[in-house]
């Protein structure tokens, strides 16, 4: 049964794909206007010589020859149309020539009822036709009520037949079209909900490598910092001791070196970032934060504060502090020993930060492998503003950002 099944649906595939292709189509109607043709000599012939002239004037040739011309004209003039006209236009001249033919002539060919079917078909899976298939169905009932000849007779039979497969295969076109359009709203769906899917992992990764950067990177590079600091400034340390800080220092240093290159592989297809919303440091630690890295380094490193506090959001205040602590990161790492200034000006409704050292500057600008200054713009643009890094026209390193503010003065 299943093979049986299976064989009659690629059929029924492969009669629908001819039935609706662009070549097929002209091939199909090619095929059902012979197959009209034929049938309609073939009746003609019969109604012809079918009986024995009754007189010397009943001539069966010339029968033949005008019975074959109308039937013949009836025939293609129910199916040719079907390939030459769109769907719509189609279905009605159809339609109305095979009314004409049943009504007036009592003759239809099987060939025009499939062209007939085929008609309500494509009509059905027209856009906005669906109607106007199903409206074929009337004229038929109506003839086959009224006009269609005695009940039992072939031309009843065939115009009962055809007003009720006329419906049935514009339904099936309606349902075909429905089908098609559930498939492709369903695909596109399935692709929306993948990009966002992948466009929310590609978010997921760029923060992970951001907080991996600015949180992780900056307490290896402070481990490594102290553990030199410690070995050159403890007196009377014993070898052994100052060969274990210096490995200490070695291994935080390759650590670094790692995860810089993890941080190469998150960020690879992560340009785009989704901002975090939900920080936990703001502007209130930067003071802890200066402090902490004074007492890293051993490097002077000052903390001012100029203008009325601007209320920020919890993204700007967390962004501020990303910003700083990346910076002074990024100066223990470039300029060690260099004396550090973190400036933060409020006014006019806006954030200002400035990070300034006194040591090397112009060779730091791009530092190769590196993500620091990629991370503070990105994190700048996340809230609206931008940040520029370069060197200081005093000389040093300089990285200025500016920060959307509420404009409200803070207490």
């Amino acid at each position: 049964m299943s093979l049986a099944a299976d064989w009659r649906a690629g059929w029924a595939g492969r009669a629908e794909r001819m039935a609706t292709a662009r070549y097929g189509l002209a091939m199909t109607t090619g095929l059902l206007g012979l197959a009209a043709v034929i049938e309609a000599l073939a009746r003609a012939a019969a109604a012809a010589y079918a009986t024995i002239p009754l007189s010397i004037t009943q001539n069966p040739g010339a029968q033949f020859f005008a019975l074959g011309l109308l039937y013949c004209a009836l025939g293609l003039a129910t199916t040719l149309p079907l390939a030459f006209l769109r769907p719509v236009p189609a279905a009605v001249v159809l339609s109305a020539a095979s009314l004409l033919s049943l009504g007036l002539f009592h003759f239809l060919t099987l060939a025009s009822a499939a062209a007939e079917l085929i008609a309500a078909y494509r009509c059905g899976r027209s856009d906005g036709a669906q109607y106007a298939a199903l409206g074929l169905t009337v004229p038929f009932l109506v003839l086959a009520l009224a006009a269609g000849g005695p009940a039992g007779t072939e031309t009843w039979v065939l115009t009962v037949v055809l007003a009720a497969l006329v419906p049935a295969a514009a339904w099936a076109g309606v349902a075909r079209r429905a089908r098609a359009e559930a498939l492709l709203h369903t695909a596109a769906t399935q692709a929306i909900a993948g990009t966002l899917v992948e466009h929310t992992a590609r978010g997921e990764r760029a923060r992970i490598a951001r907080e991996l950067h600015d949180v992780v990177a900056h307490h290896i590079s402070m481990i490594a910092v102290q553990t030199e600091t410690a070995r050159l400034t403890t007196p009377g340390m014993p070898a052994a001791g100052a060969q274990r800080l210096s490995e200490i220092g070695d291994t935080a240093r390759a650590g670094l070196t790692e995860m810089r290159r993890l941080l190469g592989v998150l960020r690879e297809d992560a340009q785009a970032e989704v901002a975090d919303r939900h920080p936990q440091p703001g502007l209130e630690q930067l003071p802890c934060l200066v402090d902490e890295a004074r007492e890293s380094s051993g490097a002077a490193c000052r903390f001012i504060i100029s203008g009325p506090p601007v209320t920020v959001g919890p993204g700007v205040g967390l962004a501020a502090y990303r910003i700083v602590q990346e910076a002074l990161t990024n100066a223990r790492r470039h300029a060690p020993g260099a004396a550090v200034d973190v400036e933060v000006h409020y006014g006019d409704g806006e954030l200002r930060l400035l990070i300034r050292d006194n040591g090397p500057g112009p060779e730091r600008t791009a530092p190769a492998g590196g993500h620091g200054l990629l991370g503070m713009r990105e994190r700048a643009a996340a809230v609206g503003g931008e940040l520029r890094a370069g060197a200081a026209t005093v000389g040093g390193f300089l990285v200025e950002a500016r920060l959307p503010g509420t404009g409200e003065t803070g207490r």
